[in-house]
C-alpha cells in the first residue's frame, strides 16, 4: 500500500460476474482513493493474481464457472495473507427450509469478512478500511532504518 497523508491507498481486485456491480464498486472505491482492478470471473481473478499484487480482494460468492468458494480457496493457496471480503445476496430457500449462511461459510473457508448484497457503499468502504488496517497491523514492521539495529 502507498501512503498519501493519513489515507492508505490500496490496490483492490473486485471479482463479480455482474458488470454493473463491478462498475459501481470500482467507482465507489476509486472515489475513496484506491486503485481498482476488476474481474468478471474467478478464473480471470486468478490470472490477475499471477501478474499483479493486490492489497484486498472483494469476491462474489455466486458466479458461473468458478464460484466464490473455489476462487477464495485458490486465492488463499496463492497468497495466504491476502484479505478477501466475500459478498453475496441473501439466498432464500423454500418456506420452512433453513437457508445456509453463505457468507459465514466463506469466512469459515478463509475470507476476512462477508457483506450482504445489496451493498451499502458506506458500510463497504468502512469494511475495506478495517480489513486494510488489520492487514497493516499484522504485517511485519518494515519502517525501521536497518542501520538502527544494534
Amino acid at each position: 500500500m502507498t501512503q498519501r497523508g493519513s489515507l492508505a491507498m490500496a490496490h483492490i481486485l473486485v471479482v463479480d460476474d455482474d458488470e454493473l456491480l463491478r462498475v459501481v464498486l470500482s467507482r465507489a472505491l476509486t472515489e475513496a482513493g484506491h486503485t481498482i482492478s476488476a474481474a468478471a470471473s474467478g478464473r480471470t481473478a486468478l490470472e490477475s493474481l499471477e501478474t499483479d499484487a493486490y492489497d484486498l480482494v472483494i469476491c462474489d460468492v455466486f458466479m458461473p464457472e468458478m464460484d466464490g468458494f473455489e476462487t477464495l480457496r485458490a486465492v488463499k493457496e496463492r497468497v495466504p495473507d491476502l484479505p478477501v471480503v466475500a459478498i453475496s445476496a441473501e439466498r432464500r430457500s423454500r418456506p420452512g427450509v433453513p437457508s445456509p449462511d453463505f457468507l459465514e461459510m466463506a469466512v469459515a473457508l478463509g475470507a476476512t469478512a462477508g457483506l450482504r448484497k445489496p451493498l451499502d457503499l458506506k458500510a463497504l468502504k468502512a469494511l475495506v478500511a478495517r480489513c486494510l488496517a488489520a492487514d497493516e497491523t499484522s504485517a511485519p514492521d518494515t519502517s525501521r532504518d536497518p542501520s538502527e539495529a544494534g
